[in-house]
């Protein structure tokens, strides 16, 4: 078993190299064209998959407050670490973009980001959807994404494929969600880059900390009905 301070410290790094690399995907290749869309898709797919071989058996790789909710509800962490866990998923959020920001707007990179609705550094926005809209969308796309956690993890013949059977997952709700919202699906991820957008990113910010956090609390409600008829 892993210390307390150690889970929060994976929870951290998780969280930045997830805002890092999914969000400078967007900044840097735009997911305006078939290949940019996919390419910014692939890269917070790839960022689950990758973190979840190295960080899986410290922490868990939650690296969202939705699947740390989803596993309280659960019954799979204590509200100490989930406490923990969403301060540290936050703080990465916020130091992932953070390092994002000082590579595009202070001179080593001559842009100032292209992602989704022109909001910058991967930021979520209603795009012509509206708010409820975004709300419906980004509340349907976390379920898909923490039922699919939920179901894969508490299989332990599923193990091994996991991290690959995640990421995959998460790249394919971006593929349907970032021509609708750019895809939050974890609240940290869009606190991180909102802070540093500000404008329509911040105004917006609430939806993607609700919506996320309603659909995860729902796929937990769901997947204890399946456990329960299992049983």
């Amino acid at each position: 078993m892993y210390s307390s301070s150690k889970k929060y410290l994976a929870e951290f790094i998780g969280t930045l190299v997830l805002v890092f690399m999914g969000c400078g995907a967007a900044v840097l290749l735009g997911a305006g064209s078939p290949g940019g869309h996919l390419a910014v898709a692939l890269a917070f797919g790839l960022s689950i998959v990758a973190m979840a071989y190295v960080i899986g058996n410290v922490s868990g790789c939650h690296v969202n407050p939705a699947v740390s909710l989803a596993m309280l509800i659960s019954k799979k962490i204590s509200v100490k670490d989930f406490i923990g866990y969403v301060i540290a998923q936050i703080l990465g959020a916020i130091a992932g973009a953070a390092i994002l920001y000082g590579f595009v707007h202070h001179g080593v990179l001559d842009q100032t980001g292209i992602a989704f609705g022109g909001l910058g550094l991967g930021s979520n926005g209603i795009g012509t959807i509206g708010v409820w809209g975004a709300l419906v969308a980004d509340c349907i796309l976390t379920f898909i994404f923490v039922f699919v956690i939920l179901g894969v993890t508490s299989d332990e013949s599923k193990s091994g494929v996991a991290g690959i059977v995640i990421g995959l997952s998460l790249a394919f709700v971006h593929i349907v969600g970032i021509p609708l919202t750019g895809t939050s699906v974890n609240p940290a991820r869009s606190i991180g880059p909102a802070i540093f957008a500000g404008g329509d990113a911040a105004k917006y910010l609430w939806i993607f900390i609700l919506a996320p956090l309603v659909g995860a609390a729902i796929a937990a409600c769901v997947w204890m009905i399946f456990k329960k008829k299992k049983a």
